[in-house]
């Protein structure tokens, strides 16, 4: 199977377009479409369904890009452990992130890995873990940053913890309950709630938590994915949120959101690195995860051992 052949069928996937595909390869989309054509021959197969607004893969392609973009991934890193044995310090890293890593932690990170190592290029793709899983396990990412579990649940996945941290519940600076020293569960159920979908994991600990007090947890106000808008909007509300300490830690320096004296919650996840089990590790993603490291060591509470 000529490689050559499968690259450009691995950007005309990316791309859904082969005329975009084939000025990222930079060639004739001509030649783009007859190449991945001779590919679909040699395997027999059709690779691609084409239509008025693009190209898709067929089942045949999603087997062909799921294990074209390991392949991909692999050669990536070789080619940084060969410029790495040249003497050169460049090189390129793929990371995947949360939402809540992507508040502190790996901005941190790479302000140290711009000082030690400027001549590395990051790119950095932003998601929740239900995307960054299939992103590492496919070679799309070096590795994510994410929450981990406690325990692997997939074999074709690693994983090391770097820190663990607390769900809290939020209101803005000047709100009425943040004078209270001790609130209870039958106060929060009566206030208006901006909230995670029920089905993620502070969403079922909000529930849960009082669901143990005996009584019915709160409907949300406006259910969203964005912590962002969450934020935004207990800022210029009433309303509360309960979402990860850490995605409030830089309102909370500058006086705009506070964390509530809530009892009980005992919402913990970890946050950690994920990679492919089998895949090699390029110098410049190991550089980057040895900055990971050090600023979970030094500025993190409950590290994990």
């Amino acid at each position: 199977m000529d490689y050559r052949k499968v690259q450009m069928f691995l950007a005309a996937v990316r791309h859904g377009n082969l005329t975009e595909a084939a000025a990222e390869l930079g060639v004739s989309q001509p030649a783009l479409s007859k190449s991945i054509k001779a590919l679909e021959r040699t395997l027999d197969v059709r690779l691609l369904d084409r239509g008025r607004f693009g190209v898709a893969p067929t089942p045949a392609g999603e087997a062909l890009l799921q294990h074209g973009q390991v392949v991909e991934a692999e050669l990536r890193n070789a080619a940084g452990a060969i410029e790495a044995l040249k003497g050169s310090r460049s090189g390129h890293v793929l990371v995947g992130c949360g939402p809540t890593e992507a508040n502190r932690l790996l901005p941190q990170a790479l302000l140290q890995l711009a000082n030690s190592h400027p001549e590395l290029r990051v790119t950095v793709l932003y998601g929740l873990n239900e995307s960054l899983m299939p992103w590492v396990k496919q070679g799309e990412v070096d590795f994510a940053l994410s929450s981990v579990p406690a325990r692997a649940t997939d074999a074709a996945l690693s994983h090391e913890a770097l820190f663990t941290e607390t769900g809290v519940v939020v209101a803005r600076a000047g709100h009425p309950l943040a004078r209270q020293r001790a609130i209870a569960p039958e106060l929060l159920a009566r206030e208006r709630w901006i909230l995670p979908r029920q089905r993620e994991l502070e969403r079922l600990a909000f529930d849960d938590f009082f669901t143990r007090h005996g009584l019915e947890p709160p409907e949300a106000q406006t259910e969203t994915t964005s912590t962002v808008l969450m934020k935004a909007l207990v800022m210029q509300s009433d309303a509360l949120t309960f979402i990860p300490r850490e995605l409030i830690w830089w309102e909370v320096q500058a006086r705009q959101l506070v964390p509530l004296n809530v009892q009980g919650t005992d919402w913990t996840r970890i946050v950690g690195i994920t990679r492919r089990r089998r895949g090699s590790v390029s110098p410049a993603a190991v550089r980057l995860v040895e900055a990971l490291r050090e600023v979970a060591q030094q500025q993190f509470e409950g590290i994990v051992g």
